[in-house]
């Protein structure tokens, strides 16, 4: 199998080279230079899971598609959460599996240019862009913290950028070459958040046919970071509470403790002072996270930094797009600028992407902002007898044009059969100009039960 990849890969002008067992793979990896791994999983007496491991601990790490002949759920998620790009059972189609090769190797290619562009854009810590005062005294703090193994507490509202703070943390620490595991605290019920949290043993409940690691213990020497820690359950936060103070984690149905190495970075956009005064929150648990609080300004207290963020965001659509001379009119910005932004940066990586995408030129100018940004209201438009529209006052030729659009947009849906690929073809636009505008008005759920098909 091995002579054959190589053989198959070379034909397609990959420089390749093959090795056989785990400690020959991690010897390789070691000299750094390799873009993709592709690895058998089961290896004799090692596995390729130890082959991702090793290649998941570079600086430069490269991807990893695991091909077995024993495919299990429960394989394919473990491989996924140790950070596989993919997986692969055998039999496989050479053509799909060239097609994987191909697309790990570009999502490696753009990662790369994105690390590039972001370390352009603010020098010393990826991922981070901004230049005002407040900005640069987060980046400061960070910088400071980022060595330690305190806990830290990331606050700010929605949308302020508290991963990105948490990850900056993380890569700027001794931790980086390890897992950096996100985790939402509100996504889940109690029972669940304990088990993704602490780990189960087999027969802990319906459905647990097998021991499980918990989030804080797989991450080994990595980061764990507790999202949205102000939505946690009461009787969650007193067993989290108590797993900080000793740094042992009680699986669910265990009576046996384990020891955990990972950092705790928690996230919150609610203030915990008053949710403890109003009973919510635990106040113990509140100061065992309140170690270092790394507070993010809101961007309408930052506006110094929108055009910053937002060329840099519309250099990564432009790059996505292959659209290289994608550029806002200075009108554009003048009103980015002026704009107090409730959803913060989120609202306008999003309001760049739309743009960008809806634009047929590559000078984006106002028009290709929303109306409220452009200080346009939106009343509905009133329509003349005999169905002219009233072209008075109250018109909104914006507000006509999007009913117009969700109309085609459903009538392309039910001649399509729900098929979404089938209906953008319809409408002439690209599946990713499609989709926006579908979730722009509200349709993602159309043609329910099951919702329309993405095949």
């Amino acid at each position: 199998m091995r002579e054959y990849l190589e053989l198959l890969l070379q034909r397609e002008g990959y420089s390749v080279t093959s090795v056989a067992g785990v400690k020959a793979a991690c010897d390789l990896l070691a000299l750094d230079g390799v873009d993709l791994v592709i690895s058998d999983l089961k290896l004799g007496t090692g596995s390729g899971l130890d082959v991702l491991r090793a290649a998941r601990a570079r600086t430069a790490a490269p991807e990893v598609v695991l091909i077995t002949a024993y495919g299990t759920p429960s394989a394919a998620v473990e491989a996924m959460r140790e950070g596989a790009y993919d997986y692969i059972c055998k039999p496989f189609d050479n053509e799909e599996l060239r097609l994987l090769v191909q697309k790990a190797l570009e999502k490696r290619s753009l990662r790369e240019e994105n690390t590039g562009l972001r370390a352009r854009l603010f020098p010393g810590l990826d991922g981070a862009v901004g230049q005002s005062a407040r900005m640069q005294a987060v980046w400061s703090l960070v910088e400071k913290v980022a060595s330690g193994r305190s806990t830290v507490l990331v606050t700010g509202e929605s949308g302020t950028g508290k991963e990105l703070v948490a990850r900056a943390i993380h890569m700027r620490g001794s931790r980086a070459a390890r897992p950096f595991l996100p985790f939402n605290c509100a996504a889940l019920n109690e029972g669940t958040l304990e088990s993704e949290l602490f780990g189960h043993v087999k027969g802990a409940f319906t459905g647990a046919t097998h021991d499980r690691s918990g989030l804080l213990v797989a991450a080994g020497d990595g980061t764990v970071m507790l999202d949205e820690v102000g939505e946690m359950p009461l009787a969650t936060q007193v067993k989290l509470l108590r797993v900080l103070q000793e740094r042992k984690v009680k699986p669910v149905g265990s009576a046996a403790e384990i020891p955990f190495q990972a950092r705790v970075i928690a996230a919150t956009n609610r203030r915990l002072e008053a949710e403890v005064k109003a009973g919510r929150f635990r106040e113990d648990l509140f100061y065992r996270l309140n170690v270092i609080t790394v507070e993010l300004p809101p961007l309408r207290e930052r506006s110094g930094d929108i055009s910053l963020l937002a060329g840099y965001f519309l250099s990564r659509m432009a790059e996505e797009l292959g659209r290289p001379g994608l550029r806002f009119a200075p009108e554009t910005l003048a009103l980015l600028e002026r704009y107090p932004f409730p959803g913060n940066v989120r609202q306008l990586q999003n309001m760049v992407e739309r743009a960008a995408t809806l634009s047929d030129s590559d000078l984006l100018g106002p028009s290709t902002l929303p109306p409220a940004v452009r200080g346009v209201s939106e009343p509905a438009a009133r329509t003349a007898e005999g169905g002219e529209p009233g072209l008075g006052a109250g018109f909104n030729l914006e507000r006509h044009l999007d009913d117009s659009e969700r109309r085609y947009l459903l009538a392309a849906m039910k001649q399509a059969g729900g098929v979404k690929t089938r209906a953008a073809e319809l409408l002439g636009l690209s599946f990713r100009s499609f989709r926006y505008r579908l979730a722009k008005h509200g349709l993602t759920d159309e043609l329910e039960p099951g919702g329309p098909s993405d095949a």
